[in-house]
């Protein structure tokens, strides 16, 4: 079972990673480009496997390339926030 199989999964998976990311210095402007590349790769390669990924694709379709920038930064602040709150 893939983590994009379910969005939680996919949720925190990515939770942990921008935090390992954080963890060993990465800057917050660093991170959410990573989140943008891997945004535009998800959007253009991989087929969503559920609803909430769905969305996630049609909205990143919808953007314009600042809009997609926006919607990856909010993506890394949502699992952040999440990470923030389970501690």
């Amino acid at each position: 079972m893939s983590v994009l199989d379910n969005f939680r999964d996919w949720k925190h998976f990515l939770g942990d990673r921008v935090q390992a990311a954080q963890q060993a210095g990465m800057e917050s402007d660093m991170i959410e480009n990573v989140a943008y590349q891997i945004g535009g790769y998800l959007a253009n390669q991989v087929d969503p496997k559920n609803e909430q990924e769905r969305l996630l694709k049609e909205l990143w379709d919808a953007g314009d390339e600042e809009q997609q920038r926006a919607l990856a930064s909010m993506m890394v602040k949502m699992v952040q926030s999440e990470t923030s709150a389970q501690r």
